[in-house]
């Protein structure tokens, strides 16, 4: 289930990506943290309490958003623009 319900922008192009190795859609714009919590719930478990993480400060400032690209990098999600093919990989499925 989606954490995040789109509300507006639908006018914008659609860009395809992967998630966790599902083909997804988000918006030319979007962020690559707003395109996965459309998609997702959660984008990690916390260390500490294995309680769902979905972004913290949202200006790339704290640890709650790292997700993984296909090449191993890890990207800040909440200041990353979402690009065309992206594939990534969020901590929380890599987990389960």
């Amino acid at each position: 289930m989606a954490l995040l319900k789109r509300l507006a922008r639908h006018e914008l192009p659609p860009i395809s990506f992967t998630l966790n190795g599902t083909v997804c859609t988000g918006r030319v714009g979007d962020t690559v943290l707003t395109a996965i919590l459309t998609q997702a719930d959660q984008l990690r478990l916390s260390d500490f309490s294995g309680s769902p993480r979905a972004g913290f400060c949202q200006m790339g400032a704290c640890q709650d958003c790292w997700v993984m690209t296909s090449d191993g990098e890890r990207i800040r999600a909440c200041s990353t623009a979402l690009e065309p093919g992206m594939n990534l990989r969020t901590f929380a499925e890599q987990r389960s």
